[in-house]
């Protein structure tokens, strides 16, 4: 009897690749989202806090499902920079107004 195939090492990068994603993306976008949210909600500052908090949960879970459902590493990876960076350059510009 033959032994199965193991994973390539180029799987397990990917694989790798998207857990820190994951990880340290869906957390940078959850944080962003939370930031943008808080000074943007037309509410009280602490309900605006409270409600941007809560619904960061939501987005890191979904940001850490989604990762490892697109088809690779480099679409994940895309996927959180493209709307952090969004997200950054409203922080940004709300800052310098």
């Amino acid at each position: 009897m033959s032994k199965p195939h193991a994973p390539g090492w180029r799987y397990r990068a990917g694989v790798a690749s998207r857990a820190v994603a994951a990880i340290a993306g869906g957390y940078l976008l959850a944080a962003l989202v939370t930031a943008a949210l808080s000074v943007t909600l037309p509410m009280a500052r602490p309900d605006a806090v409270t409600a941007a908090t809560l619904l960061s949960f939501a987005i890191y879970a979904a940001a850490a499902v989604w990762v490892f459902a697109v088809r690779s590493a480099w679409r994940a990876w895309a996927g959180l920079a493209l709307p952090a960076l969004l997200l950054w350059a409203v922080l940004a510009v709300g800052r310098s107004a």
